[in-house]
């Protein structure tokens, strides 16, 4: 069995567990050893996030690696994947290969059918908990902007900022408002930018000329 090591860190990643790429290679050798692996290849990812598995070279450089009963070894499933898609297809793709999968920190071992069932639900547990905490994101900031406050980028058409708050432009919110109401009367955006420069409104630059794209974000920010 020849042992194919993968470590990635991100900055985010490496601040949450404290866990750095030596450590993980640490563990990956120890395993291999432990296991009589006839070989140890280690592969890494650094500064790169786990949401995406085609952009990091050094995971499809390990996966390249990998033959028929050969083990991908990992610290822990956050490390190889961040969404319960590119686990399971990482694993099945092993699978196909005849070759295992283990993760040091789960206790996974693709061997077993046990390692297998613990395997994929673990992988759906973590997706779950990474919703969970976008969700709660969003309310947090769905609620901030309902208290008027900036949660961040420029400030948006119809308002300006005082003291951190987002406060309403009495002339910006003139043109909110006639952009509503020929949107509701069926004028498209390029008509609404025509008719904004024809009555003299300007944009948030101050520049006589509307761009269709500028309607549209003051309508969406609007029915947000």
């Amino acid at each position: 069995m020849k042992a194919i090591g993968y470590v990635r860190v991100s900055t985010e990643g490496q601040a949450q567990d404290g866990v750095s790429m030596d450590a993980q290679e640490a563990k990956v050798r120890a395993w291999a050893d432990l296991n009589g692996a006839e070989s140890v290849t280690v592969f890494t990812d650094a500064g790169l996030s786990g949401k995406r598995a085609d952009n990091r070279p050094g995971l499809q450089e390990a996966l390249n690696a990998v033959g028929k009963g050969d083990a991908l070894i990992v610290y822990s499933l956050s490390r190889l994947a961040r969404s319960t898609k590119d686990t399971l297809l990482i694993a099945e793709a092993l699978d196909k290969r005849g070759a295992d999968l283990v993760s040091l920190s789960e206790k996974i071992d693709t061997t077993t059918a046990a390692g297998k069932m613990v395997f994929r639900m673990l992988a759906v547990l973590s997706e779950f908990e990474r919703d969970q905490v976008s969700e709660r994101t969003r309310f947090a900031l769905a609620h901030k902007r309902a208290s008027g406050e900036k949660t961040g980028g420029d400030v948006p058409y119809g308002y300006r900022l005082e003291q951190g708050r987002l406060v309403p432009d009495a002339g910006e919110q003139k043109a909110v408002a006639l952009i509503h109401r020929l949107h509701a009367a069926g004028s498209s955006l390029r008509q609404i930018a025509r008719e904004l420069e024809a009555r003299g409104y300007r944009t948030k630059t101050g520049r006589p000329h509307w761009h269709p794209q500028s309607v549209k974000q003051v309508l969406e920010r609007e029915a947000a």
